[in-house]
């Protein structure tokens, strides 16, 4: 198995830039059609499925390797050994914002900027920082997630893509989830919603944006402002936009807030 096949590799454009886009839990890299074209004509952009997603290899799919976000971190270098050329930005969406952070920080010297979408470093409220949610909700949505998969999914997406005047987005993340193998759905959601890594924060030496909706049930502009704090020289963007994923429900918005960081890097 190769891991272009594993990964489901997609490589377009070219340029002195590579930009590689990762989607985030329950999704593909379909979820990155409205940012991607606006950077292939200038740069080689590289589109990956997460190992257990989309259209991955299913067989590759180890819950030893995976039990951590480390696992993915070392995949998508892997990925760039093979096909990335010239400095790296990477953008990574939700859960896939932390694994380009470990990745950057296990080899900074592959990366000249990271671009996280909706990010959080741990969804678990502690002390005086508010993740959004007590270990208690967590603990209960896994609970339906893992007893229901698809009703959880039915319920979810659409709270999660939030977007409110485009339904259509909360029906595609709801069929985006519901075509993902409920097994290796309840693993990975697991190893997500109980990940803690605002320990890592500190280590990050990579330039770093976040953009943050004004408005986001998984990722409350707090968490955003605690990373922007922790995150030495990092930008913070609030983006007006209800939902997870503003990178499909605002999608100018998410591609202005990234062509500015990359004037920044000065590459």
């Amino acid at each position: 198995m190769t891991i272009t096949r594993r990964n489901n590799v997609h490589v377009a454009g070219s340029g002195p830039l590579t930009v590689m886009f990762a989607h985030g839990f329950g999704c593909d890299q379909n979820m990155w059609r409205l940012l991607a074209p606006n950077f292939q004509e200038r740069y080689q952009t590289v589109m990956f499925d997460l190992v257990g997603s989309g259209g991955s290899d299913l067989t590759a799919y180890d819950r030893e390797k995976y039990s951590s976000l480390h696992g993915y971190a070392a995949d998508v270098l892997e990925i760039l050994d093979e096909v990335g050329a010239g400095p790296v930005v990477y953008i990574g969406h939700s859960v896939s914002a932390m694994i380009g952070m470990l990745a950057a920080i296990a080899a900074p010297e592959r990366f000249v900027g990271n671009v996280m979408v909706g990010p959080s470093p741990s969804f678990i409220n502690d002390g005086d920082y508010v993740g959004g949610f007590s270990r208690a909700d967590i603990e209960g949505l896994l609970d339906t997630l893992e007893g229901n998969y698809l009703g959880w999914a039915s319920t979810m997406a659409p709270a999660i893509m939030g977007a409110p005047d485009q339904p259509p987005l909360g029906e595609e993340l709801t069929n985006s989830f519901c075509r993902t193998d409920p097994e290796i759905a309840k693993h990975f959601a697991r190893v997500t919603f109980f990940a803690d890594h605002r320990s890592d924060l500190a280590r990050v030496t990579t330039p770093t944006l976040i953009i943050q909706s004004h408005d986001d049930l998984l990722a409350p502009v707090a968490v955003g402002e605690h990373m922007h704090r922790a995150i030495k020289g990092s930008t913070l963007s609030i983006v007006e936009n209800v939902g997870h994923c503003p990178h499909l429900s605002a999608p100018s918005a998410s591609i202005d807030a990234t062509e500015r960081f990359l004037e920044t890097l000065k590459l």
